[in-house]
């Protein structure tokens, strides 16, 4: 469990998120904010600026970013019947030829394209390892959903799941309207 000491109080992130899950997943049934707040004992506004820290705009286009994946195939088939509007999708293999084919300034290049590229985007799915993840989220800024398949380094392919990504597809989509 993480703990953290502000001031004299000790605070639990467990706690947060379990509320913070209750809230949402209130919402999502149904409930009014007010109703929501009344029942967690929290400030209507909260609840409202929750909902605005995590939205995901309506008529949204989708990236899908991800490495080194060992079903590549099936996931890329899967964005493209899903109807996701750019997709970089390699294995280990392909990720290692992508920089060892390049000088440092290509890379620097390319790199700068394809970010420059994929923030154009809405959404932008991430999988990777956890430090991939961390740049990912801070170079794009925007509504990057996170998906971690290890710890960095990873060296060898990881499989995805297929059945997780199309929800994620299709929660996008539904917010759409």
């Amino acid at each position: 469990m993480d703990f953290y000491r502000i001031q004299d109080k000790i605070i639990s992130w467990q706690k947060i998120e379990k509320t913070l899950r209750k809230a949402l997943t209130m919402r999502a049934r149904g409930f009014s904010q007010q109703e929501v707040a009344d029942r967690l004992q929290i400030d209507r506004t909260f609840i409202s600026r929750l909902e605005g820290i995590g939205e995901l705009r309506k008529g949204q286009s989708i990236a899908f970013v991800g490495f080194p994946i060992a079903n590549k195939d099936e996931i890329k088939e899967l964005l493209e019947n899903e109807g996701c509007d750019f997709i970089l999708i390699m294995n280990e293999q392909e990720r290692l030829d992508f920089i060892n084919q390049r000088n440092g300034k290509q890379m620097l290049d390319d790199l700068m394209d394809l970010t420059a590229q994929v923030r154009s985007y809405d959404t932008i799915i991430c999988v990777g390892s956890d430090q991939r993840i961390k740049l990912f989220e801070r170079l794009l800024d925007g509504q990057v959903i996170s998906i971690e398949i290890g710890s960095s380094p990873i060296t060898e392919d990881k499989w995805v799941d297929p059945q997780e990504i199309r929800k994620i597809l299709r929660s996008i989509k539904s917010a759409r309207g």
